[in-house]
């Protein structure tokens, strides 16, 4: 791990008016439609460029970034299954989201990219550079939702009693009822935000409009819910024994690194930034003082010179044989005390937390 470089401001555009949310279209990949939308480059042989939002959010997120970067990169943002205006899916885990993510690279026939993920996305972006490092050139995370042991250190924390229940859809639905578009929007800016001033009405006005759309889709909540658990399943597994734990995966990543961490991260244990660029070999770590859970919409120039640094460092860096497909090897028995830390950790409060929210 080293500390992460900032190229010159003067490689990033002339400040203008802020866009709108960059055009998409439908795709039919094995016979589910999922969006994508794209943000063209300035310049001829940009490289390409995929980026996956987080739980809750949609391609829209990346839309300041991509815009900063397409004078280097070729950019799409995809809807993940269940979000946006991507249609749902039967399963809603780190691995089906990874394998969709994979699919669509290859259909896409625009592989390897270099592959940028916030939160769950970072999460699934680690499965896939760890997985598929042939379709990963370079690898960005901002606040990647790895696995930590102490879900009271995240705001959705709270929520964890509730997918213990067999349709907890249903109380989310009920939750969700009594807010209005403009107050849940504001609510989820004041968790991702440091400092939600930072964002523009216009984008304000955007994702109002966004979450009244989510309030019409009848699969929305059940998307939530389901990713709520996957996640949840992704960190119990990570201390267990066997393949699947993503901390045993981001150790295998072969792609030149950069990890993002907001340090008044609310949604992810500020902890977790600097563990992932430990475990991560080819890393590059950037802190941010007064940036919340999604720096890379709060403070999207400072992010977008982190990411045009480590381009140039992996364009710099000597020719290497494309990386080849791998299987990641089983993981060493993992310690009982941190499955009981887990264990006990979710259990505190469960009933309280339940009366609280349904009641």
């Amino acid at each position: 791990m080293k500390r992460a470089r900032l190229a010159s401001e003067d490689e990033l555009p002339s400040a203008g008016p802020l866009v709108p949310p960059w055009p998409g279209r439908a795709v039919l990949l094995d016979g589910a439609r999922i969006y994508v939308r794209e943000t063209p480059a300035l310049v001829s042989g940009a490289e390409p460029a995929l980026y996956v939002h987080g739980l809750g959010g949609s391609s829209t997120n990346w839309t300041d970034l991509a815009g900063l970067l397409a004078g280097r990169l070729d950019g799409q943002a995809i809807d993940l299954p269940g979000f946006g205006q991507s249609d749902p899916a039967r399963r809603y885990t780190i691995a089906a989201f990874a394998d969709r993510i994979i699919r669509w690279i290859e259909a896409s026939g625009r592989g390897p990219v270099h592959l940028l993920g916030n939160s769950l996305g970072g999460a699934i972006s680690v499965r896939v550079a760890a997985t598929r490092p042939d379709l990963v050139r370079t690898l960005t995370l901002v606040s990647p939702a790895m696995p930590f042991l102490n879900p009271r250190r995240s705001l959705q924390g709270r929520l964890v009693p509730l997918l213990a229940l067999p349709r907890a859809d249903r109380i989310a639905n009920r939750m969700l009822a009594q807010l209005t578009p403009d107050e849940l929007a504001r609510q989820v800016l004041a968790a991702c935000y440091a400092d939600p001033s930072r964002m523009p009405e216009q984008r304000l006005a955007e994702a109002i409009e966004e979450v009244q759309m989510r309030y019409n889709v009848p699969h929305y909540l059940t998307a939530y819910v389901g990713t709520m658990r996957g996640l949840v399943s992704s960190f119990v597994r990570a201390y267990l024994p066997g393949s699947g734990s993503l901390w045993r995966m981001a150790a295998h990543v072969t792609a030149p690194t950069l990890v993002i961490g907001g340090r008044q991260d609310r949604l992810v244990d500020v902890r977790v930034a600097p563990q992932v660029a430990r475990v991560i070999p080819d890393s590059r770590l950037l802190l941010l003082d007064q940036v919340g859970h999604v720096a890379h919409m709060e403070v999207p120039h400072v992010v977008a010179r982190a990411v045009l640094a480590l381009l140039d460092e992996a364009a710099a860096a000597p020719a290497a044989s494309a990386p080849a497909r791998q299987t990641v090897p089983a993981a060493a028995p993992a310690r009982r005390p941190a499955v009981a830390r887990l264990a006990r950790a979710v259990s505190l409060g469960v009933h309280r937390d339940l009366r609280r929210q349904v009641g």
